[in-house]
């Protein structure tokens, strides 16, 4: 079942290697802080679950309003350099959150990081778009998620280790990660951005686009079962951790493990599982996806030890294998080509609008009900994103017609 993604990734530019590797080195440095960064700031500041939680709002909210901006500016003024400064402000972020131990202080360093980490994402989405034809597109996204949890499947262990010695080490390796691949753009990326004939530069740039999105009743559905898709997978990411450690006594060092898992399987399996998955529709497919996403959230209520959760996250990743190449291929085939910056920063947003509800939603569940309440309740949110999708699938079809920007 394994395929070798280097034979694949030779099939591809020179550009998609670029990124490919750059990503590999991105991740292999953040992911040492990730998976703990609400177990480092609860030990900073003893607050409520709940009021820590809500940092991550700050940091959704912020998100959000930058995806926005993100997608004229990636329309209009391109891909690469909007790419080069999410990283490096990114970089700098964690080598500051190192010395924070207020809540102002984080509410600040996450808001800023939420400024940044659209602008990659929404530019390196379209980038690839750029430079992939539709038909060999879900590989390229797949390979991107490859390299991305290339990296992951190392970066927790090594980060569960160091952060059990030293916090202030791990957000250096962090913020050195991001910064070499920063660099790696700067120096070798060339620009992808093309503009249409017909096309003003102008009207491109402008937020006028985003009504030609807000008119895509197709598109907007699917962003609205997306999110809750996510909502299960940020639960699990964030509050997780937490939990294993606080009510289980589930070490930092142990649990690294856990989101290496994730990556790990993502490195083996992510390719063979697209290279099926690309052959049915997008819609029922993301369906499917969506009920792992709800069945491992829901499996976190059973779990009492590290095996426990071991395994919530071995069914959640088979659902985030199948829905999120599937995802991003569907999204890039909607956008017309002069508008994919906005497409793809509007479907960023699903992930920051499920940063910014889900943990919230989880510590209130915890401080009022009850620690496992948490997951019953991200279990029914997986059920609704399930039904949105299939309602979505029995109604539209997987593709729409491209529509200029210059014909609206």
């Amino acid at each position: 079942m394994f395929s070798n993604p280097f034979k694949l990734l030779k099939d591809y530019p020179k550009q998609l290697r670029l990124m490919f590797y750059g990503m590999l080195i991105s991740t292999l440095g953040s992911s040492m802080i990730w998976p703990f960064l609400m177990i480092y700031v609860r030990q900073r500041i003893s607050l409520p679950l709940t009021q820590i939680a809500s940092l991550m709002t700050i940091n959704a909210t912020a998100a959000v309003i930058a995806a926005f901006i993100a997608g004229p500016i990636t329309d209009r003024l391109g891909r690469k350099w909007v790419m080069v400064i999410s990283l490096a402000g990114n970089s700098l972020v964690y080598f500051f959150m190192s010395g924070a131990s207020d809540y102002l202080s984080f509410a600040l360093l996450l808001a800023l990081s939420g400024t940044f980490n659209p602008l990659y994402r929404v530019g390196a989405d379209a980038m690839v778009a750029d430079l992939i034809p539709s038909e060999k597109r879900p590989d390229a996204y797949a390979l991107m998620r490859l390299s991305n949890n290339a990296g992951i499947s190392i970066g927790p262990m090594i980060g569960g280790f160091l952060s059990s010695l030293s916090f202030s080490i791990t957000f250096y390796f962090a913020g050195s990660g991001m910064m070499i691949y920063s660099l790696l753009l700067a120096l070798f990326a060339i620009e992808t951005l093309t503009h249409e004939p017909g096309v003003s530069v102008k009207t491109m740039g402008s937020f006028a686009g985003y009504l030609h999105v807000l008119r895509d009743t197709q598109f907007l559905t699917f962003i609205g079962a997306f999110i809750l898709s996510q909502m299960c997978a940020l639960l699990i990411w964030i509050l997780m951790p937490v939990y294993a450690n606080n009510i289980f006594n589930v070490p930092e060092s142990q649990y690294g493990f856990i989101p290496t898992t994730n990556a790990l399987m993502v490195v083996f399996l992510q390719i063979s599982i697209t290279k099926i998955t690309k052959r049915f529709r997008a819609l029922p497919v993301m369906m499917v996806g969506t009920i792992f996403y709800a069945l491992g959230v829901g499996s976190v209520a059973l779990g009492r030890s590290f095996i426990g959760f071991w395994i919530s996250i071995v069914i959640m990743t088979f659902g985030e294998l199948i829905l999120m190449p599937t995802s991003s291929t569907y999204v890039a085939r909607l956008a017309p080509p002069d508008m994919r910056g906005r497409y793809m920063s509007v479907a960023g947003l699903t992930w920051s609008a499920a940063a910014g509800i889900a943990p919230v939603l989880g510590g209130y569940l915890n401080d009022t009900i009850a620690p496992v309440a948490t997951w019953y309740g991200g279990f029914v949110i997986g059920i609704l994103g399930t039904i949105g999708f299939f309602i979505l699938s029995r109604k539209r079809t997987d593709t729409q017609p491209s529509i200029s920007i210059s014909n609206i």
